[in-house]
């Protein structure tokens, strides 16, 4: 099947539109990081509100005539920079001199899984000859190698690093002295180091991200899920925590700052801010879409959580949950508040640890509710925060190492 290609030239005039469908900036260029092979597209440079921001790869979904569309979320509206090993498409590599002529255009593709945009041609063309219109010359970027050379050794490690499975980075990071460590995660994207540091434990998290200034981890703190993020900060000084959630996005600050007020031992210090929640008028249909996006992780897409509006947590009076196996069999249009579990009860924001352990071992499920003293519902807690906190604290390099 032939390659879709996209071309850098036609990509920086297309808006970027929200996962509604509203325009949320414009496109302005393409980071492309030098040190991988084929040279992989990092994410792209979004003209919002006369800023110039950066939406990350994996933000990105679909990229069509209309625009490229975001998975989920919002952008982080912080001002760009580049970062070492890191080129703009349009901006530093479009114009330089390739083989004896200029290059003016580059062509993207999707990678082989699907994920994530690489490189695939390179346009050049000689000098204008008045009255003489000339193709392009189309090379693979392979043949354009020394447009993409990767000026230090680490950008090669680090990109090799990045492309691994999160729990494969972990146990390949952990065979290196703490130095090197650093070095290679300081280069990894802000997502992929966020990837990282969720794989690892909570000491190791602050080893490795000791040394980075306040603005990098930020972002990297944007990028993680709410509950790692809020775990990794309860390990710094009250002083470190308020500086970095003023730095972080306020968007992705809120959540963390919440989680952070609870024990850490307790049902609201384990759970997710962020579950699947749906009004009870909402249809089995509905649901199924939701539980259906593939950035959803595995064990908050088991059930849905019914609830009254307001539909974000805090939300309403909690009404009840529904499992995934319920939503395959009721009917498509069959509203999600008649199909609510009325035998597995919400946990209590203060509930020990121990006590949500036995409850989601009692039921049989893989998350359950938390609710405030109100009755909302303020999260949900999931079998892997619970056996975060009960398997021993080296169960991860145990693990790495069998």
């Amino acid at each position: 099947m032939e390659r879709r290609i996209v071309y850098v030239s036609r990509l920086t005039r297309l808006p970027l539109l929200g996962a509604d469908g509203a325009e949320v900036g414009r496109i302005v260029d393409g980071v492309v990081d030098l040190g991988s092979k084929p040279p992989r597209i990092n994410g792209f440079v979004v003209g919002v509100q006369r800023r110039r921001v950066f939406v990350g790869i994996g933000r990105v979904g679909e990229i069509g005539t209309d625009g490229a569309r975001l998975r989920r979320g919002s952008v982080n509206m912080r001002q760009f920079g580049l970062r070492d090993g890191e080129r703009l498409l349009a901006g530093e590599l479009i114009g330089k001199r390739l083989k004896g002529e200029r290059v003016v255009d580059i062509g993207l593709t999707p990678t082989p899984e699907n994920m994530g945009w690489e490189v695939a041609t390179v346009a050049l063309a000689g000098r204008r000859v008045p009255g003489l219109r000339r193709a392009p010359q189309i090379l693979d970027w392979s043949e354009a190698g020394e447009l993409f050379a990767s000026e230090r050794p680490v950008d090669r490690q680090a990109a090799e690093l990045g492309g691994l499975h999160p729990a494969e980075m972990a146990g390949a990071i952990r065979n290196l002295p703490l130095s090197r460590r650093r070095i290679l995660a300081g280069e990894l994207e802000d997502e992929r180091f966020a990837d990282l540091l969720e794989e690892l434990s909570e000491d190791e998290q602050v080893k490795l991200v000791e040394g980075l200034d306040l603005a990098r981890l930020a972002r990297v703190l944007d990028e993680m899920e709410a509950d790692d993020a809020a775990d990794l900060l309860g390990e710094f000084s009250a002083g470190r925590q308020a500086e970095l959630l003023h730095a972080m996005d306020p968007d992705e600050a809120e959540p963390v700052r919440r989680l952070l007020s609870y024990q850490p031992d307790t049902a609201g210090g384990l759970m997710t801010p962020e579950p699947v929640i749906l009004a009870p008028n909402a249809t089995v249909a509905d649901a199924l879409a939701r539980v259906r996006d593939p950035n959803i992780p595995v064990p908050l897409a088991a059930a849905v959580f019914v609830c009254r509006p307001p539909l974000e947590t805090p939300t309403g009076r909690y009404v009840g949950n529904v499992g995934i196996q319920r939503l395959l069999r009721e009917a498509p249009s069959k509203p999600l508040g008649r199909c609510v579990d009325e035998e597995v009860e919400p946990v209590s924001v203060g509930m020990s640890d121990r006590d949500v352990a036995a409850q989601l071992a009692a039921y049989d499920v893989v998350s359950l509710a938390v609710i405030d003293e109100t009755g909302r519902l303020v999260g949900a807690i999931t079998v892997d925060d619970v056996l975060d906190r009960v398997l021993p604290a080296n169960w991860r390099v145990t693990l790495s190492e069998s």
